[in-house]
């Protein structure tokens, strides 16, 4: 384990890629997934002693274990952001909302929150772009244990403008991506738990598992719209959810 955080942080550093054959089955379940996506966020410094500000949570369904990684703050950026300045191996984007929370969350309070309860919480949301990358080198043929340790393939967090939180028909809205010159990928209805907000307890509580408070101002992203949609270098991305806002990034 110690290893192969101490591995994962050097491919972070010297921005270069794995060979996950070499850990097969060093990772066994979640738990130590996530206490790998510790160990390397302290070794790299990212939050310190602090609850991470951002994070991503999601799953392709509500049936399923749905996952979550805190976000590294150097590739969080306002839109219109430029990622210029950063390292991508194999770069693909998502369109999401993010959601922020109004209020500090204890572990007792999360312990209690249903779906309903939980959308009070939140006092704002956006129109957020995830950068998606691995520092794997093959992430189609990499286990699911090994990415989830790699803060779940995560790259970096466009977020547009903040706008107040309010009950949608979440069947109803479209997203519509553009991706370089490409045409425009459309969608409605597209989130795979029919509710950004549906996730909420379940983030809350693996926040909360160790005891800490998630404070006020935390922000998640919710999961994809469009799956995973490929970029390369140069690339600038626009991604609108009419009602909602936009947001944009140029790698």
């Amino acid at each position: 384990m110690t290893d192969l955080s101490a591995a994962l942080a050097s491919a972070w550093r010297e921005r270069r890629t794995l060979d996950s054959a070499a850990w097969t089955g060093s990772v066994r379940d979640a738990a130590q997934a996530y206490a790998m996506q510790d160990r390397v966020a302290q070794a790299m410094g990212w939050f310190g002693a602090a609850v991470p500000g951002h994070w991503k949570s999601g799953g392709p369904s509500r049936d399923a274990v749905l996952t979550h990684a805190p976000l590294p703050p150097p590739g969080v950026r306002a839109s219109p952001a430029n990622y210029g300045d950063m390292h991508f191996n194999t770069p693909g984007i998502e369109s999401e909302i993010a959601l922020r929370l109004g209020e500090a969350v204890t572990p007792k309070r999360a312990a209690t929150l249903t779906p309903e309860s939980a959308a009070a919480l939140i006092d704002a949301m956006t129109v957020s772009i995830e950068i998606v990358d691995s520092r794997w080198q093959d992430p189609a043929q990499t286990a699911a244990l090994l990415k989830l340790a790699d803060q779940q393939s995560h790259g970096a967090l466009v977020l547009g403008a903040w706008v107040p939180y309010a009950a949608r028909d979440w069947a109803a809205q479209v997203c519509e991506t553009r991706v370089g010159s490409n045409a425009p990928d459309l969608r409605k209805g597209a989130h795979s738990m029919g509710d950004p907000a549906w996730l909420l307890p379940i983030w809350l509580r693996h926040v909360t598992r160790d005891g800490a408070t998630v404070p006020a101002g935390t922000v998640v992203t919710t999961g994809s719209w469009v799956g995973v949609l490929p970029v390369q270098r140069g690339d600038t991305v626009v991604v609108e959810f009419p009602g909602i806002g936009r947001a944009e990034a140029r790698l």
